[in-house]
């Protein structure tokens, strides 16, 4: 497998941050209408969540492994 150049990164990444655009509304969506028919929070709620603290701390982690890599 051969390294991605500098184009070949930039429309990975944005790929990905479209497809994680997408899933975001996805849950959403799946989660209102639930929420509307049931009045329960489930299983929508729970990933949409889930997803998004593992993105927070993902990105906090590297930031401070990059920042500690720098001094």
């Amino acid at each position: 497998m051969r390294k991605m150049d500098e184009m070949e990164h930039h429309i990975a990444l944005r790929s990905m941050r479209i497809a994680y655009s997408f899933t975001v509304v996805f849950l959403f969506v799946w989660m209102t209408i639930d929420f509307i028919n049931t009045s329960e929070l489930g299983l929508p709620f729970i990933l949409l969540i889930s997803q998004n603290i593992i993105l927070l701390s993902s990105q906090l982690i590297m930031q401070n492994r990059m920042g500690r890599n720098e001094e």
